[in-house]
């Protein structure tokens, strides 16, 4: 009998997929049912070759070979996981398999991790495709109802491609030819680039900002304060005579008359329903969570406890086809602690969202980031996926409530010819808010005020204060610049600044995160607090790169061919024609700067594998020595900012040093063996953790081994 193989990019996916089809038997990296075998990627099982795979001349980074052009390009399987892949290929060639269904994520990187694999294994069998935005048991079911033709992903294929191939022939141009001209390590991507230039563009506005004073007045009166406006409206004023001046000529009158009071009705919707960057945004806003952190936590919530759809969208509106979903997924919420806002709409019989949140023309791939029709053991979730549900479940919830409603109440003051204002306002309805159980938006009463009234003044004073400079960068602040770059491409056409606005940004939701984390990594961005600066490495890296790779009409330029090749109206081949024109021109940029790169961060301390001395980096965790060879490649961790806690001050306390002479020591002067912090912990109760735990979080502390050029042959480019 004939069977369909079912390839799905994770295991647990898989694992799901089966169940429901009924296929139970294990074989070696599949599972087999009557009519279905499904088997597993772990993620991209094949890749790009790496340079030395178009001839042994390039495993030596020389100048002279770059621009390095593959033409054909070659695949090879990844060598952490060929023995997944191998398993994969012997079933993809059974005799009774007659086609193949692609259930990996449906979009442009999920097609091109099945298609690779079904290239590599030389694979020609029909193809199906199942699309599907959750990995519940009915989704599951009604996509393989509804599988489609192979054949109309075809396009979406040779976009992805396209992305793969001129991110190969830009990032690894650029990066060889940076690292070997100035013997450091340094690497450039159409994503990365761009916004390591975002901050450093922040950090000038910031250092060249000039503080302005401005002065405003405000009235004391028996009733309440009054603030002054003047005649356009603006309650401030950089001309300190101009209210000095007022204020004496005010200084006698002691009296107001109320000349306007006005009631306005007031509305607000609940908020849009969570995308990626949203949520990711929010958590940072939130709980300081990284956007890795976030994305991760999310990730389990998906594929483990089926508890919230597709983590990886753009999207924050609903399909048509959805509605008969939703009070479904509202049942599947009615627990505490959100059972008294669920029974509210089931109660009220009408299980229809706010306007606009239904929307087919704002859905791309994927729709918004919404509860699943299955009920979570909440027991069974840690506190981080708990607080992630539970914010993704309310901001569901709150869309089937009405608006937020107030009257927003202003009362109008004038003393002599000067206009006083002061505003109040009554919640009349507190609608969506209902679901966040205490509403953070308080009645604040004006009192009552009739026009012509006259009104005592007590004193009319001088109000001062500072413009700010624009705040510094964070992970969510961050986010929202990659998602929104506009105001960093002055001087770009306007069409290219749409066309950013409509694909999303820098990056995409699935990579923004581990942009980020890669900035860190190499080195060229360093966090204090929640803040993010730039380093010295990274501020001369901008110097060094060409600027056509700073700027983010880059990626909008990119994204403009690859939506047209996505469409099928525009080849591939033509795409690629222009990436290599433009690679060409990167690397003899490079090649004919006559630029400096220098290390300031030098230590006195030698490198143990090569005697060159080492460099003091700080990592988004610590500080760490780096060998400043780019060929070494040696790196040791010296601190790394920890969890626990300052017995004295309570504030998060440094670990340095290695193996048994780990130390704790705290800003304040608290200094503590690892040893000891161990047995006063298990005194007082705590956990005490062992050897195994101790190193296993030192582990995922530390940053992980990527010198320059296993980093640049790996994945160093931006998605």
């Amino acid at each position: 009998m004939s069977k369909s193989l079912v390839l799905a990019e994770k295991p647990s996916v898989a694992r799901d997929i089966a169940r429901v089809l009924g296929c139970n038997k294990k074989g070696n990296g599949f599972l087999e049912g009557t009519k279905y075998i499904v088997t597993w990627a772990l993620g991209h099982l094949v890749t790009h070759a790496d340079p030395e795979g178009y001839g042994n001349e390039y495993k030596e980074w020389k100048l002279e070979h770059l621009p390095i052009l593959p033409d054909p390009f070659k695949l090879v399987p990844i060598r952490q996981t060929t023995k997944q892949f191998n398993a994969v290929k012997a079933q993809m060639k059974r005799n009774d398999v007659k086609d193949i269904i692609i259930a990996t994520d449906a979009g442009r990187e999920g097609e091109l991790v099945a298609r690779w694999i079904l290239e590599q294994a030389k694979i020609r069998k029909p193809v199906k495709r199942l699309w599907i935005s959750s990995v519940t048991d009915k989704a599951i079911n009604d996509g393989f109802n509804n599988l489609k033709d192979g054949r109309a992903y075809e396009n979406l294929y040779a976009a992805a491609v396209a992305r793969a191939e001129a991110d190969w022939v830009v990032g690894i141009n650029a990066t060889r030819a940076l690292t070997v001209k100035y013997n450091a390590q340094l690497s450039t991507g159409r994503v990365q680039t761009p916004t390591l230039a975002m901050i450093a563009e922040r950090e000038k506005q910031i250092s060249g900002f000039k503080p302005m004073a401005f002065y405003g007045m405000q009235a004391i009166t028996e009733k309440t304060t009054f603030v002054w406006h003047d005649k356009s409206g603006q309650t401030r004023s950089f001309d300190k005579a101009l209210i000095e001046k007022q204020l004496t000529k005010l200084d006698s009158i002691h009296s107001g008359t109320v000349t306007d009071v006005k009631t306005s009705p007031k509305s607000q919707p609940a908020p849009h329903l969570f995308d990626l960057t949203e949520l990711q945004k929010e958590a940072h806003r939130r709980w300081s969570w990284s956007a890795k952190e976030t994305l991760s936590t999310l990730q389990n919530l998906y594929e483990r406890h089926k508890a919230v759809t597709y983590p990886r969208t753009d999207s924050k509106h609903l399909t048509s086809d959805m509605e008969s979903t939703l009070i479904d997924r509202i049942k599947a919420v009615d627990i505490a602690p959100y059972r008294k806002a669920a029974n509210m709409i089931l109660r009220s019989g009408n299980v229809k969202p706010q306007r606009g949140v239904i929307d087919d023309k704002k859905v791309t791939d994927h729709h918004a980031i919404i509860p699943t029709e299955e009920t979570p053991l909440l027991q069974n979730l840690s506190d981080s996926e708990q607080r992630l549900y539970g914010m993704i479940v309310n901001r569901f919830l709150a869309v089937f409530f009405g608006p937020y409603r107030y009257d927003q109440v202003t009362a109008e003051l004038a003393i002599g010819d000067e206009t006083f204002k002061a505003g109040g306002r009554t919640v009349t309805d507190e609608g969506w808010k209902k679901v966040y159980g205490d509403s953070s938006e308080k009645d604040e009463t004006l009192p009552a005020f009739v026009k012509g009234e006259k009104v005592g003044v007590r004193a009319v004073t001088m109000t001062d204060g500072e413009t700010k400079p624009p705040a510094r960068f964070n992970e969510g602040t961050l986010l929202a610049a990659m998602e929104n770059p506009s105001q960093f491409m002055q001087g770009e056409s306007k069409e290219l600044i749409k066309t950013l606005g409509e694909v999303g940004g820098l990056g995409t939701v699935a990579t923004r995160a581990d942009v980020i984390e890669r900035l860190f990594k190499s080195f060229v961005l360093e966090k204090k607090g929640n803040d993010i600066y730039t380093t010295s490495k990274g501020r001369q890296l901008l110097e060094l790169v060409p600027e056509d790779l700073k700027s983010p009409a880059l990626t909008a330029e990119w994204e403009q061919g690859l939506t047209k090749i996505a469409a099928g109206k525009m080849k591939k081949e033509a795409f690629m024609k222009e990436m290599i024109a433009f690679s060409k021109k990167v690397v003899t940029e490079i090649k004919t700067d006559d630029k400096k790169f220098r290390h300031d961060n030098v230590t006195g301390r030698t490198c143990p594998d090569c005697d060159k001395l080492l460099l003091e980096v700080n990592g988004k965790r610590g500080k760490m020595h780096v060998c400043q060879d780019r060929e070494c490649g040696f790196r040791r961790s010296i601190s790394r900012q920890t969890n626990a806690r300052c017995p004295d001050c309570k504030k998060r306390l440094e670990l340095r040093g290695e193996g048994d002479g780990q130390i704790f020591v705290c800003s304040c002067g608290h200094r503590e063996r690892l040893s000891a912090f161990e047995k006063r912990r298990a005194a007082s109760g705590g956990k005490g953790a062992g050897k195994r735990d101790v190193q296993k979080y030192l582990k995922k502390q530390d940053e992980p081994e990527n010198n320059a050029m296993a980093e640049a042959l790996k994945k160093l480019f931006d998605k």
